[in-house]
């Protein structure tokens, strides 16, 4: 347990959430959509799980908080998409062995295809030697080791504010992420990640009812409580039942996750967009991009962000690791100056809590990794006024904390819920919420099923919860790949309906379950019966240990 202590000037708290949408496609021999996940597993989490290591290897003391998502989670564990992520690794391998030959004495780019053909064989040896395909076995051991504190977030990261008046729903998500996490992980999450920070006053209520400790929002939540509090997002706030909500910090979060005025928009660092499937001849990359002549982004950049207008520069490897030194240097310097000042007006050291998607670090700013990994070393000569602490440990240090019921919000464009319900996305929500009241009359016609029926009434409240997850209306909003986005929402309430008329008609067409339960296959002790009121409804969350 830490030990509170008086000359503490202040307390950072850096939380990463990693979190993907559910992309197997077993139909396929190879989906476009998976390539989300192979691209996360390369560039953030093998990366993240490295640094991770480093730091334990020189004794670096660190703590951070990581939230995965339980689809995330299911991905990494799931065989075939495993094999999968070998086959994109040798196509990788042999896509930037080519380019080493392609660019060979090119003093700008041989370099960089050798720094990629390193990074890809590193990856293969990782994930094969390292942790025998499954990389969640590494979160497990940091977590054991006491370097991380490990988290989660609702089953299939579903906007829980659009869902207020389905209560049933909410406590499923929550009881169905904790018994995923627990399993996967061997320990009881004493957090939850709201996804996209979405909360509504009256949501601790669920929490609690599962056994959550706190939660995180953005800051209009706590700014706006009420009553007021006194520290603003520099303490957290306990709710009337107790469970306790910490507030993101504006200043830390904007420098880290502004493209323009953060960090990671820096000329200095790699381009996240130009990549050779776009740059390069079609007949040149048609082996290695998609069905032969779809270009996509192979994730092989050559080229420095360089800034608005003319030409690119090519990437220097060199002059990035200086800038990330710079900008780690700054971070610090930052948080222990705004530490300063809180601490003079505060009875208690402050928190700066710092949340951030883990997909950030690695993917979206190639360089995120090597900065964390600098800030966490550079950390260690200011622990007297800045110490590194999760929000577990500040609450064991600080268990009594201003009262006050926390606002609407989210941490999405305006704060509220506009992202996730305007015009283009709010067709979902009329469909999704009659089928969780269809869900609802299941379990009450069958309240205790077993054989074919159970198989049946598992799987429509699986299609259920993956229409649900925030990610598809997030896509709709930002107009990225809409068509799979819509014809995910529209395939799962799809399946629910086809179960659903099914069993109404005491006909459920085996073959065609067995292939959805192949198909979708997550939450293996997924129960149908928390759905609804009966009291045979296992709303137990499995507490390990």
């Amino acid at each position: 347990m830490p030990t509170q202590n008086s000359s503490d000037h202040g307390y950072l708290s850096l939380v990463l959430h990693a979190h993907l949408p559910y992309v197997r496609h077993p139909e396929y021999p190879r989906f476009l959509e998976e390539m989300w996940l192979f691209e996360a597993i390369s560039e953030t989490y093998l990366p993240f799980l490295r640094m991770c290591n480093r730091l334990k290897a020189d004794a670096v003391p660190f703590r951070l908080t990581v939230s995965v998502s339980p689809t995330l989670s299911a991905m990494l564990t799931d065989p075939l998409l495993q094999t999968r992520y070998i086959e994109h690794l040798l196509r990788m391998i042999d896509l930037s062995d080519t380019e080493v030959r392609r660019t060979s004495g090119d003093a700008d780019f041989e370099p960089l295809a050798r720094m990629y053909a390193q990074m890809y064989r590193d990856c293969l040896h990782d994930f094969n030697e390292v942790y025998k395909r499954d990389i969640t076995k590494g979160f497990r051991d940091l977590q054991k080791s006491g370097h991380l504190d490990l988290i989660t977030t609702a089953a299939t990261h579903c906007f829980l504010p659009l869902y207020e008046h389905y209560p049933k729903a909410i406590d499923v998500q929550i009881n169905t992420a904790i018994l995923s996490h627990g399993r996967t992980f061997g320990a009881n999450p004493s957090g939850l990640w709201l996804p996209e920070c979405g909360y509504f006053p009256g949501l601790e209520r669920h929490l609690k009812r599962n056994g959550i400790e706190y939660f995180f929002t953005a800051a209009h939540a706590i700014l706006f409580s009420r009553p007021r509090v006194p520290y603003g997002v520099y303490s957290p706030v306990s709710c009337p039942n107790g469970i306790h909500a910490f507030g993101r910090d504006v200043p830390s979060s904007h420098a880290v996750w502004s493209s323009e005025e953060g960090y990671p928009g820096d000329v200095s660092y790699r381009d996240f967009y130009r990549d050779i499937g776009f740059d390069l001849p079609l007949d040149y990359v048609r082996r290695w991009i998609h069905d032969g002549d779809i270009r996509i982004a192979t994730g092989i950049k050559y080229y420095a962000i360089t800034g608005a207008g003319g030409r690119k520069r090519p990437y220097r490897t060199d002059v990035a690791a200086k800038k990330v030194g710079e900008h780690a240097e700054n971070f610090i310097y930052h948080r222990l100056k705004q530490v300063g000042k809180l601490r003079t007006l505060m009875d208690r050291p402050p928190i700066v809590v710092c949340p951030y998607d883990a997909e950030l670090f690695g993917h979206w700013w190639f360089e995120g990794p090597l900065w964390l990994e600098a800030v966490l070393r550079g950390l260690v000569e200011h622990r007297s006024r800045l110490r590194l602490v999760t929000p577990k440990e500040y609450l064991e240090m600080y268990p009594e904390n201003p009262r006050a019921v926390p606002s609407f919000s989210s941490w999405g464009n305006n704060g509220y819920a506009e992202v996730w319900l305007d015009a283009s996305n709010d067709w979902i929500y009329p469909h999704v919420h009659k089928a969780i009241e269809r869900m609802a009359e299941l379990v009450e016609r069958y309240p205790d099923e077993d054989g074919l029926k159970l198989r049946a009434l598992n799987q429509a409240a699986r299609e259920l919860m993956l229409s649900q997850a925030s990610d598809w209306p997030f896509i709709m909003k930002t107009g990225t790949t809409v068509p799979y986005a819509t014809k995910r929402v529209k395939e799962h309430l799809a399946n629910f309906a086809t179960i659903y008329e099914g069993l109404r008609r005491n006909a459920v067409n085996t073959e065609w379950l067995t292939r959805m339960e192949r198909k979708n296959n997550l939450f293996s002790d997924l129960d149908y019966r928390l759905f609804g009121d009966s009291q045979r409804a296992s709303t137990r969350a499995i507490r390990v240990g």
